[in-house]
Formats: C-alpha cells, structure tokens, sequence
C-alpha cells in the first residue's frame, strides 16, 4: 500500500516539472508579474505540483523611542523559521488551481490557508470559437485570493516566500490583501488591462456590522480594482514596464487593504510593547482605512542589462467605519539595483521609502533607507543581507513610535521551489 500511494505521489509531482502556468517559486520567478500565455504548456492529463517556500532570517537590530511607554527589549538573534506550501493543479487544457498555505508564521504558527483561486486561460468546455479567440488575449481568476491592486505585491515578501523581493521587508505601508471575488486580465502585444470586483474583505461574513453616525452604516460593498499598463522587452538589453491602478470601495466595514498580510513584517519586535504573535506588523504602517477607502497607485520598472530600478507613488484617501471624516496617506518608495555575476547571481542595492498621513492626532511621516546584497547560491537557494534605518515623526507621546527609530542588519537564508 505504501509503495502504491508513494508511486501515486511521484507521477503527480514528477509529470509537472515542465510545466509552467503559474509563477515559479525559484529564481524564475524574480520580475515576474502577471501570467502571460506564452507560458502556457500544451496540457496531456490532470497533474498536481508541490512547491514551497522557505525562509530563516537573523537580526541585529536596535531600537529607541521618547515616548511615554516603553518598547520590548530586543537583542541580537535567531527569528523562528517561516515557512510556505503551494498546491497547483492543472485540472484541463488552460484551466490551473491555485492553493497557498502558511506552514508557520509570525501571526499564525500552525498551519493557515492564505487563499485559493482557479484561472481559466482556456475555456475549452464551452466550444466557442469566438470565446477562444478573446481567451488567445484573456486570463481569468476566480476564488479567495491576493488582489490585484498595483505592481508592489509582486515584489514583496509573502510570509517564507522571500525570493521575489531584493530586500528584506516590503514597503511601510503594505497593499497586500486576499479578498473573494474575480479578475480578468486583458494582455496584448505588451499592452495589459486589468478590471476586477471582490467583496473588498480579508475573509466572508454576512453579519450586519455596527452602525455609526456619519460612518459605517455596517453594511459591506463590494471593492472595485482596474490597472493599465505598458510591459515589453524592448530590446535584448532593455525592459520597460508602466502601470496604474486603482482599488476602490464606498465603505466595506472592515477593510483590510493595508493590514491583510497574515504572514508578518520580516522586522521583528521593533518599536513594539512584545513580541507577541498579535504584534506581527512591526515596521510598518496602516493608516486605517477600514471602511471607505479610494487607493492608486503608479508603478514604473525598468532594466537595463543588470541595471534594475523600481518605482512606486501611492495615494490613498479614506476613514475607519467610526470616523465622520476622510483622511490621506501617501507613499513613495525606489529601489535601484544592480544584478551580475553568471546569470545574474549576485546583486547590491538600495531603497528609499517615505510615507506621509493625516491621522486623528495629527499628521505624521516615517522615513526608511535599506541597502541590500544578495546571492542566488542555486536558482532554489537564496542568502540576502540588509542594513536598513527607518525613522518616525509625529506621532504622539503615548505612541510607542514617538521619536522612534531602529537601525541595524537582517540576514536571511530562503529556499523556494
């Protein structure tokens, strides 16, 4: 029986080693966005692909604040590991299920599904010639999954998936959510359109919400989300992408759209009362929007040979479902890199991010500066190390984060495949 159930096993894994509909969890996967159809492999039988992400990081980092209250004491050390599991299942001629698990991280450690969703680049099934036709340009989502919402997503750091991101942590203010709801991509000659519709929450719920005067009436809407954009190989050496997108909702009662990750910041501890699993976004800043929120967001990438430079502004406009009044948040983030070595192995770096916001108590910034260096050991194996400064004004005296500030290294070791 043993021996059956593992041979079972191994035609399931080894028979999709070529196949590639979805983006790759290795080196493969680096600057990679949305799907395209060129990736697409001529489909033989139903087959299930295992992949996984691994990451193990260690941190000298170093804190202060001239608030009232007190930050934990943290000291040179070994975060626990984190880890990714991927299911993709290739269930007909252009038709992949995606499944995504957190193994262990800093606000779940047992086992958490981050989301799931089926993509349709073919629709076989309906034998339509002319719906054949649009599917040549078309890609389809449908399910509980991480929404489409500007190009930074694809860059960051999800919980042990480390790989894609050339730095440590993702932006200070990180768009990052799943949402159930559907997506249809429109690609054509490096011409891209996305349009979408999600309940604008992390998770279901039919409950009514509590009704404010002036805020939430505690009913959810549902979010809207566009993006536009420009992505070619212009030439051998040159890559140019531009995009805009926008996320909107009229007031969805517990909007998550810059507090969704369930995984954590990849700072530990800094500028927090403990080093509890509740105290998992370290480092980073939601302004509230948990109710009405309007979002854009402009993107523009650009490489040349193993000259990299990324680039963000983010305007976000919005209140919390007890607030009568709307307030702004802004962010700019670059990154400029350099990639060399055999097959582009080894890279140095560095990032300026910036975030402004009108909060209840005032207004308020916070400022980061990281350099980075990384090496792909294999196109699995990954080490990157990073210093990064990141300081805080504004923020009132009963704020941990009043005066604050941390310096100091974060070296990680990430395996994905």
């Amino acid at each position: 029986m043993k021996k059956t159930l593992f041979s079972l096993f191994a035609v399931m894994f080894l028979g999709t080693i070529a196949v590639a509909q979805v983006r790759p969890y290795d080196k493969n996967g680096v600057n990679v966005f949305e799907t395209k159809k060129e990736d697409l492999v001529k489909f033989e039988k139903m087959k299930l692909k295992l992949g996984g992400s691994f990451t193990q990081s260690f941190q000298t980092l170093e804190h202060s604040s001239t608030s009232t209250a007190t930050p934990v004491a943290i000291v040179p050390g070994f975060n626990t590991a984190i880890a990714n599991l991927y299911l993709d299942a290739y269930l007909a001629d252009g038709v992949t299920l995606n499944m995504a698990l957190y193994l262990s991280a800093r606000h779940h450690q047992e086992t958490w599904v981050k989301g799931g969703y089926i993509q349709f680049d073919k629709l076989p099934f309906l034998k339509s010639a002319v719906l054949d036709k649009v599917m040549e340009f078309t890609t389809i989502k449908v399910g509980h999954m991480e929404i489409n919402y500007g190009d930074a997503h694809f860059r960051r750091s999800d919980n042990g998936n480390s790989i894609y991101n050339p730095f440590v942590e993702n932006y200070i203010m990180d768009a990052f959510t799943t949402e159930i709801g559907a997506e249809v991509d429109f690609q054509y000659k490096g011409f891209l359109a996305v349009a979408g519709i999600t309940t604008g929450k992390i998770k279901g719920d039919i409950a009514k919400g509590v009704e404010y005067a002036g805020g939430s009436n505690g009913k959810a809407k549902p979010a809207i989300l566009g993006k536009i954009g420009y992505d070619s190989q212009l030439s051998d050496l040159v890559r140019l992408r531009v995009t805009a997108s926008g996320y909107y909702t009229k007031g969805s009662v517990s909007n998550t759209l810059y507090g969704g990750d369930r995984g954590g910041s990849h700072y530990y501890g800094v500028l927090d009362a403990g080093l509890t699993t509740s105290n998992f976004t370290s480092g980073r800043f939601n302004p509230g929007f948990t109710d009405k929120v309007g979002s854009f967001m402009g993107n523009a990438f650009l490489k040349v040979g193993g000259l990299e430079w990324f680039t963000t502004f983010e305007s976000s406009k919005g209140r919390a479902k007890n607030e009568t009044i709307e307030r702004n948040a802004t962010q700019f983030a670059t990154d400029l890199l350099y990639r060399f070595g055999k097959n582009e192995n080894f890279w140095i770096g560095g990032r300026y991010n910036t975030v402004s916001a009108t909060m209840t108590a005032g207004d308020i910034d916070i400022n980061r500066v990281a350099f980075s260096g990384g090496w792909f050991v294999t196109k699995n194996i990954l080490a990157k190390l990073e210093y990064v400064s990141q300081k805080y004004n504004g923020f009132p005296t009963s704020d941990l984060r009043n005066g604050g500030k941390f310096n100091g290294f974060v070296l990680e070791a990430i395996v994905g495949f």
